[in-house]
């Protein structure tokens, strides 16, 4: 409670409330705007935060998560195509409700859904993360390294069709950590005699050029097929007529209480499982709600409670998120990443000494989540017919705009020229990662964790070079087990597909 007066006393204010308005109103945007997304959307916003205090750079980023996460309804119920990955499951049901001639009903009923979810997992948030850091004091440098090893080993698990694919891009990550000065000697490694590594690889260039730069050469490839996208999108979008009806709707979604709490729980503990995300949280929502049903047989038909479900489960796990965020400084998704680096670039430390440092900053995190959940109800209903429009927008429009926007964020970060050579690189790489199936966040998450990983891996060297101590140590033990479980558990999982994948075509 007392962290939530501190961040009321920090967020209460007219600027940095219009400045949350805004970022709800950009990750909108970015959400409904198939293949454009919520990561690529804060990445691009991150540069503009730089000029902010802390407090209301990070408020920004919270802003366009919490409106991203949102705003892929728009198009998977007026188009059928997920504005976002993490409204896949949205389209089972809002768009046939839309076809039915309801569109008004599946838009509003999404919103409350997401709403509703967003309020639960935030009680969840200000619960439980001021618990997990408490616990996370006791901890030393080996049970650290241990939890950064099993929450790498879990992102490779549950990002990407290949735990192999998801180790290597993990590990890709930690190697570009580790070009630059050493963290506890200060001697320059891996630069290869070159003046622009010596510094090391930026992150923040790492991750503007993985995840945008990848995303605008993709667009570019895909330019043709974009062009039809638009064209059918713009002819649904002609004579789309509906109403929005948000007391009567907002009802209907109080009247299924099982579906949003049991789905905003599913999405909050996804959420809160570093690097599953969204996505995941969709369709795991969706599949238990059907499974639960009373009347499994409407689901994909048009159905109350599939909406409910799968917009429900994307959206808390904004909250869930932002636990280990808070409690632990190791990020949930790549979005969370950003914010960690926002923190970063403002010299503030992520960790379990975040709460107890810097009280006001992660109050205002949790308020901002609130008033941007607020913020993502007022904006949907009122500003729906408008955010229809910008999914007319052609790609040749879109793409230079995001580039220039990418480069200035990139050359105003440390003022190099040399930072776009990395940034094209870094992009280059990011779109052969994409074009190959390599899912991008645990590079990127590598990149975060890699030398957190590495400077408690050598300060519990330093303290006692006995390394038996990380499997004498329960907690460090633990932390390992659990690592070696989650690969066997995905390896498992992924033999079994296709066991059935090849028995079904046999």
């Amino acid at each position: 409670m007392d962290l939530f007066i501190l961040g009321i006393a920090e967020i209460f204010q007219w600027r940095i409330l219009l400045i949350i308005l805004v970022g709800v109103i950009v990750g909108i945007l970015a959400g409904l705007i198939p293949g454009f997304t919520v990561a690529m959307a804060i990445v691009l916003t991150l540069p503009l935060t730089f000029g902010m205090d802390p407090v209301s750079g990070v408020a920004a980023m919270v802003g366009v998560f919490v409106g991203g996460m949102s705003g892929g309804l728009i198009t998977a119920a007026l188009l059928g195509i997920p504005g976002t990955p993490s409204s896949i499951a949205t389209t089972f049901d809002a768009y046939p409700m839309a076809q039915k001639g309801e569109p008004g009903k599946a838009l509003s009923i999404g919103i409350w859904a997401s709403f509703l979810s967003s309020i639960i997992s935030f009680i969840l948030l200000v619960s439980i993360a001021p618990q997990i850091s408490k616990f996370a004091l006791m901890m030393g440098p080996w049970e650290m390294f241990s939890l950064i090893v099993v929450s790498l080993t879990i992102i490779a698990s549950v990002t990407g069709d290949s735990i192999i694919k998801g180790l290597i891009a993990g590990l890709f990550g930690i190697l570009i950590a580790t070009v630059g000065a050493d963290p506890i000697s200060g001697i320059s490694r891996f630069s290869f005699d070159l003046q622009t590594l010596r510094a090391g690889i930026p992150f923040l260039v790492v991750l503007i050029g993985m995840f945008a730069i990848s995303r605008l050469l993709v667009s570019l490839e895909r330019k043709e097929l974009d062009k039809d996208d638009a064209k059918r999108a713009e002819e649904k979008l002609k004579d789309v007529q509906f109403v929005l009806r948000p007391i009567h709707t907002m009802l209907t979604v109080l009247k299924k209480p099982g579906t949003l709490l049991g789905s905003s729980a599913i999405g909050a503990i996804i959420g809160a499982i570093p690097g599953a995300g969204g996505s995941i949280a969709n369709i795991v929502a969706y599949d238990q709600a059907k499974k639960w049903s009373k009347n499994p047989e409407k689901f994909g038909t048009g159905c109350e409670e599939g909406v409910i479900a799968s917009e429900a489960g994307n959206n808390s796990t904004v909250g869930g998120d932002l636990i280990p965020t808070v409690a632990l400084g190791i990020p949930g998704s790549a979005v969370t990443a950003v914010l960690l680096s926002a923190l970063m670039v403002h010299g503030i430390t992520p960790g379990p000494l975040l709460i107890v440092n810097e009280p006001n900053i992660v109050g205002g995190i949790f308020f901002a989540f609130l008033v941007a959940s607020f913020w993502m109800l007022i904006t949907q209903f009122l500003g729906m017919r408008y955010f229809m429009k910008v999914t007319q927008v052609p790609v040749q429009i879109l793409v230079p705009v995001i580039l220039v926007l990418c480069v200035i964020g990139t050359f105003v970060l440390n003022n190099r020229f040399t930072d776009l050579y990395i940034l094209l690189v870094m992009g280059f790489i990011g779109y052969l990662f994409t074009k190959y199936n390599f899912s991008l966040a645990p590079a990127i998450i590598g990149v975060i964790l890699g030398p957190i990983a590495e400077v408690n891996l050598r300060r519990a060297v330093m303290a006692d070079p006995e390394w038996t101590l990380f499997l004498t140590r329960p907690i460090s033990l633990t932390f390992l087990i659990l690592a070696i479980l989650s690969i066997l558990f995905t390896a498992w999982q992924n033999y079994r597909t296709n066991y059935r994948l090849k028995k079904n075509i046999s």
